[in-house]
């Protein structure tokens, strides 16, 4: 018989904009919105859909570092409670932290990045004349 293993959750969307990081003391903290659209059924304008995510450590200052707006994440992430009291009433939340994540493919402002790095690269070298 094996281990009981905890529920890990899959996300696949495309970053909202460029992914934010802080730092908590010192640990990295990088926030980020991943969209996608999901079929909404026969004759029906797909749904939009996006979730909020906070990553911690090594994999905060990854992410910060290497996506931009536009790029696909696959993202592994589970859900935690986020409640506290304010003014004497309990606010009951949730956040969605990342467990891991894998590249997708890149957006377009990472495309366009790529593609000016590689015509820098090709270009020669001024005439030393």
């Amino acid at each position: 018989m094996s281990a009981v293993q905890p529920h890990i959750n899959t996300f696949v969307g495309r970053m909202s904009a460029a992914p934010m990081q802080r730092q908590h003391g010192s640990t990295a903290v990088t926030k980020f919105t991943l969209i996608r659209n999901e079929y909404a059924g026969k004759e029906r304008a797909p749904r939009k859909v996006s979730l909020p995510f906070t990553a911690f450590g090594a994999q905060a200052e990854a992410i910060a570092r290497n996506f931009a707006k536009g790029d696909q994440m696959i993202c592994f992430y589970r859900i935690e409670n986020n409640d506290y009291e304010k003014a004497d009433e309990m606010i009951y939340g949730f956040n969605f932290i990342v467990d891991s994540f894998e590249f997708g493919a890149p957006g377009e402002d990472t495309r366009s990045y790529l593609a000016q790095r590689a015509a820098q690269a090709h270009k020669p070298p001024p005439y030393p004349g």
